[in-house]
């Protein structure tokens, strides 16, 4: 088969290409390699004669109706998006161009394309568009969010991406295209852009830099591991039902402070010479409208489809500082350009 990977160079989107390589797949990445998309992320799979990419926007509506009609995909994994919550809430506009614009973009390329295919291709074509825990807002101290949780995104980020999501169940209800959405818990692992909070507590530490935690860090957030992730991906495409939803977790949860705590237990371990890590943990003042707690339950895609995740977090995240402290030079090329400013606060919105 072959299949078009939005997004492909990023974190999550070059994992699934590189899963997907391995087991055998010709995979189409496409990427217009914003600061969060990577070329490195991909010399894994760099000469492969499975492996294409194309630079290029998914709101480019003629570089994606090429895409399409050069490489004839099976199908699409769409992960595309502007993804950092601080981000969005200093500039929403890029967040809704390109979550929300490119989406339909998308959408409308990929149901022109799917209609032109024979019947058997149409039977076998998917859209699989990949979403976040964050559509749902915040949980209190109990319950988990399942496929039937109301949408209440709190940040232009979470509200894009259920834009987003809208679209996709649209475009099958309306049209017939056979999209399935999924959505996911908090990924970590290796080749996160160092923003988010477990590549950045172990970048700024080995680093002996400021280990900033958001208010009192009392937040909690669901964690999974981006190879389980890429692996559920894989299987919904393979086996999910059209129209269907699919929530991805790992029944990981925990504090944001607890968090920054293990990670610097464990860095005490592997980097002797700044222990006690957790010295240079610093409380800053919290993002406007933090969501409290995010916790999923992925019981559908267990008892369905058979997927559950392999990887406990302690080991997980043993070996994603232990992928960091190895590939500094990584870390070193894709932060040249990001000045680790304080984000999220809201400042340059207006």
């Amino acid at each position: 088969m072959t299949v078009l990977v939005t997004g492909g160079a990023g974190f999550i989107g070059s994992a699934l290409v590189r899963s997907l390589i391995k087991a055998g797949e010709r995979v189409v990445t496409v990427d217009k390699l914003t600061y969060a998309g990577n070329r490195d992320n991909l010399a894994e799979v760099e000469g492969n004669p499975h492996h294409s990419f194309i630079c290029a926007d998914i709101s480019d509506r003629v570089a994606m109706r090429a895409a399409f009609a050069q490489h004839r995909p099976d199908g699409v994994y769409h992960l595309a998006a502007e993804t950092h919550v601080d981000r969005s809430i200093d500039s929403p506009a890029p967040f809704i161009e390109t979550n929300v614009g490119g989406t339909a973009t998308l959408l409308v390329t990929a149901l022109r394309y799917w209609r032109g295919l024979d019947a058997a291709g149409r039977a076998a074509f998917r859209f699989l568009h990949v979403s976040t825990d964050e559509v749902y807002g915040e949980l209190g101290p109990t319950g988990v969010f399942d496929e039937q949780s109301p949408y209440r995104p709190s940040s232009p980020y979470a509200a894009s991406k259920a834009g987003a999501d809208h679209l996709a169940r649209a475009w099958y209800r309306s049209y017939g295209l056979p999209v399935i959405v999924s959505n996911c818990s908090n990924n970590y692992g290796p080749y996160q852009f160092p923003e988010k909070l477990i590549p950045l507590t172990v970048v700024n530490a080995l680093a002996g830099k400021p280990l900033p935690v958001y208010g009192q860090g009392t937040n909690v957030r669901d964690w999974l591991h981006v190879s389980d992730h890429a692996a559920a991906l894989m299987r919904i495409a393979a086996a999910g039902r059209p129209g269907e939803t699919y929530l991805v977790g790992a029944r990981a949860e925990m504090r944001n402070i607890d968090m920054v705590r293990v990670l610097c237990r464990l860095l005490d371990a592997r980097h002797a010479e700044g222990a006690p890590h957790d010295r240079l943990i610093t409380f800053v003042p919290d993002r406007p409208g933090h969501d409290a707690r995010y916790a999923i339950d992925p019981g559908k895609i267990e008892r369905e489809l058979g997927w559950r995740a392999s990887i406990d977090l302690e080991s997980g995240l043993a070996a994603t500082i232990d992928w960091y402290i190895a590939n500094q030079d990584w870390c070193r090329r894709a932060t040249a350009h990001y000045r680790q400013e304080r984000l999220g606060l809201g400042r340059g919105a207006a």
